[in-house]
């Protein structure tokens, strides 16, 4: 039997099944959803088997009643039904841990398939983290950042060497190695110890995959060839800031069109966008948003991207270093303590851009810039050093993440920190 990989959400899921009757875990299809939740769950109905999602079809509420709880609905919108069920149930008895529901694809969260508003508590889970591909079990890095976590003042080395393949013992990864996390990306079957061919095989089904069958579920008349160029023409703009209008044209289909693909895709959680930061003190933003795939793996496999050809062009770089980032940031700001929201930020000329920004609830914000650089300068920090000056005390820190090993002040409230930082 293989071993569990503790996952970031575990935590999360266990103290709020101690305090609320049901939750909904989300996020991309074979991202280890299932998995993670039956740890959790003392009875797993498989509504994705013809067998059980007949008889829960049949009469929802007596296939949960009686059950050992906390019960496991697991693809719960094959049998939408099940969610209404799920409802009764809470309303009649809400003691806390009683249903998990997993799913791939959003509902639509109308009164008919959606009714677990007040009693459904989402919890977001994507792909494999490189923390929790490691096993290195560290705070998320705006949790740390704002504590002053001292690890990040000292270089890094690597938690567990050669369980990925790159760096030595003693070693910083470096920006090959850097790379080569980001092709595999971070979907279990194609992350935990595939080999390259396996893995790209398993990519290229799994895009064919989510494009038809999720998407076919997802909305109905979808013409997947004309979806599929759509997704394409995504990828290739993956970590920019591009317009509607840029997209529709590439695919070859009209406007409305691309905005209902632009929906599917990210009711099935193959795509995700950082809206634009907004600011009282800052003028002139932009206002669209940054687009992006879920994993960089995808991003890599839609664009025939591998280890070599990403070292060979340096745009492609930026872009498949700064999905991968983006990635692990995204987990880690599901179970964050201090709650945020990532944004990026662009000014109308072009003058100030930041790749991410992460908002925490309190207001205040961590900048965070990514470069393929080993060797990052007080230059590489201008941008977040004007955001630093614009935003005043909200401004908490700024970080280029950087390829190389170790820590480098570049300014008050500004640092160059190695990307393992992230995991480390």
């Amino acid at each position: 039997m293989e071993s569990y990989l503790a996952r970031l959400a575990d935590p999360l899921i266990e103290e709020l099944l101690g305090a609320l009757p049901a939750l909904a875990l989300v996020g991309p299809r074979a991202a280890g959803k299932t998995t993670t939740a039956a740890r959790h769950a003392r009875t797993v109905i498989r509504l994705d088997r013809p067998a059980e999602a007949g008889v829960a079809a049949a009469d929802p509420d007596a296939a949960i009643y009686g059950r050992e709880e906390p019960v496991l609905l697991d693809e719960w919108q094959e049998v939408p039904e099940m969610l209404g069920a799920v409802k009764r149930a809470c309303d009649r008895d809400s003691r806390p841990g009683r249903f998990i529901l997993t799913g791939s694809v959003r509902a639509q969260t109308d009164h008919r398939t959606w009714p677990g508003t007040g009693r459904v508590t989402r919890v977001e889970m994507f792909p494999l983290t490189v923390g929790e591909l490691t096993g290195a079990t560290v705070p998320a890095l705006v949790d740390r950042v704002c504590e002053g976590d001292p690890t990040l003042a000292i270089p890094a080395e690597r938690a567990t060497p050669g369980s990925l393949g790159i760096a030595s013992a003693g070693e910083a990864p470096d920006l090959r190695d850097y790379v080569r996390l980001a092709v595999r990306g971070g979907f279990p079957q194609a992350a935990m110890g595939a080999s390259e061919r396996a893995r790209r095989r398993w990519l290229e089904t799994y895009i064919t995959e989510i494009v038809g069958r999720d998407a076919a579920l997802a909305g109905n008349g979808v013409d997947t060839g004309r979806l599929h160029r759509y997704f394409l023409a995504y990828a290739h703009q993956c970590a920019r800031i591009v317009d509607d209008a840029g997209l529709h044209t590439a695919a070859g289909i009209d406007r409305r069109t691309a905005l209902a693909y632009l929906d599917l895709l990210e009711r099935i959680y193959a795509v995700t966008e950082l809206p634009a930061w907004s600011s009282n003190r800052t003028k002139r933003l932009v206002k669209r948003p940054k687009r992006f795939l879920v994993d960089s793996s995808m991003l890599a496999e839609a664009t025939g991207t591998t280890e070599a050809s990403a070292m060979r062009d340096a745009d492609l770089l930026g872009r498949l270093l700064e999905t991968f980032v983006v990635a692990q940031l995204r987990a880690q700001a599901t179970v964050s303590e201090r709650r945020c929201a990532l944004h990026h930020l662009r000014q109308h000329n072009g003058r100030h851009e930041i790749d991410v920004i992460a908002e925490l609830d309190s207001g205040h914000i961590i900048g965070i810039e990514v470069k393929a650089t080993a060797a990052p300068s007080i230059r590489d920090a201008r941008h977040l050093a004007w955001l630093r000056d614009e935003e005043g005390d909200r401004f908490v820190a700024g970080l280029v993440l950087h390829t190389g090993p170790g820590v480098i002040p570049l300014g008050d409230r500004l640092s160059a920190v190695p990307i393992s930082a992230l995991w480390q």
